[in-house]
């Protein structure tokens, strides 16, 4: 599977595609540097969203493995526009399901910032992120959001 890796203010981010498509965003450097096409624009756009682009990747492809509520979830969680934050609460609601799941959901999901679950709070406060350094990741990219 092809991974490329980029420099960010997070860190290190490794991208993979597979089948024409971005199926994972992982923290650190991928062992295998291949610079497909796919993921020389997937980088470029992860740049140009913390240099505060409004939507850059929303014409990337994508395809995280994970079970069809998983998938609603995350489309739901894309539909949510940078600098705005919803509840778990709010998207269990939508989806007719419970804040639980969605957070179980959002803690699963294998293309984070992408699929920006950091922007899905709890009804009292921040909530927890998977990814990076946790809470201080969260943080820093709805800040970056100026959510």
């Amino acid at each position: 599977m092809p991974q490329l890796t980029a420099l960010t203010p997070l860190g290190e981010l490794t991208l993979s595609e597979e089948d024409g498509a971005i199926v994972a965003l992982d923290w650190g450097r991928g062992r295998d540097q291949t610079a497909t096409p796919l993921l020389q624009r997937a980088i470029a756009a992860l740049h140009a969203y913390f240099d505060g682009a409004a939507e850059p990747f929303a014409d990337l492809p994508l395809n995280p493995a994970g079970t069809a509520f998983q998938r609603r979830v995350w489309t739901a969680m894309r539909a949510i526009p940078r600098g705005r934050t919803r509840s778990y609460g709010e998207l269990a609601r939508d989806l007719r399901s419970s804040a639980r799941a969605v957070g179980a959901a959002c803690g699963a999901n294998p293309i984070p910032v992408i699929i920006p679950c950091h922007r899905v709070t709890g009804a009292r406060g921040l909530g927890g992120y998977s990814g990076g350094d946790g809470a201080a990741t969260k943080r820093y990219l709805l800040g970056l959001e100026q959510a």
